[in-house]
């Protein structure tokens, strides 16, 4: 997590949000952001719903409350005043009322490293166990060339995947085929 002192309230930074609308709101957190033409990434997945007894496929967000915002605080203050359930995630620990931001170089790799898969596996940091990490690789070639992370291993699969990590807030593992995989140690 980056800290935002000393910055200004016009300075872009991908803030982290929670929208605590309910989760069958017509226009959730994200959306609002993306009509209000604010750059907005919200971690999905497909899911089956029924609605009027049939069911149709859709995507949802994997974690109801979780989105992240490109904007400045100029921009995003008349927005939050506006919809009191969108709100900033604050540091914990850190100045009073500092907003949580991620670094634009880790967010831009995790929004890469999801768009390139069509399955792309969420684990919250608690649910990261020491046993599925394995060795260090690099992938060498593909969509992922010179990522570099740990392969994910899950007990009954074969399925080779790269961990992609947002600290202390979210993680994916990526389908990655064997052929690009690189070790290092």
């Amino acid at each position: 997590m980056a800290s935002i002192i000393g910055s200004t309230k016009t300075s872009k930074y991908w803030y982290v949000m929670r929208d605590l609308k309910r989760s069958n709101a017509k226009l959730p957190g994200y959306k609002l952001l993306e009509k209000k033409q604010i750059r907005v990434f919200t971690p999905m997945k497909w899911e089956l719903t029924g609605k009027s007894g049939i069911q149709t496929r859709e995507q949802v967000p994997v974690i109801k409350d979780l989105l992240f915002a490109y904007s400045s605080l100029e921009e995003l203050a008349p927005i939050l005043q506006e919809e009191p359930k969108l709100q900033h995630r604050y540091v914990r620990g850190g100045k009073q009322h500092e907003p949580m931001i991620v670094r634009s170089d880790y967010m831009e790799r995790f929004i890469h490293a999801v768009q390139s898969s069509d399955t792309p596996c969420f684990y919250l940091p608690e649910e990261i166990t020491p046993n599925m990490y394995r060795r260090r690789i690099r992938i060498i070639g593909g969509a992922l060339n010179n990522y570099e992370g740990h392969l994910v291993t899950v007990r009954g699969s074969r399925i080779k995947r790269l961990l992609v990590e947002l600290p202390n807030l979210l993680a994916v593992a990526i389908e990655v085929n064997p052929e690009y995989i690189m070790l290092i140690d």
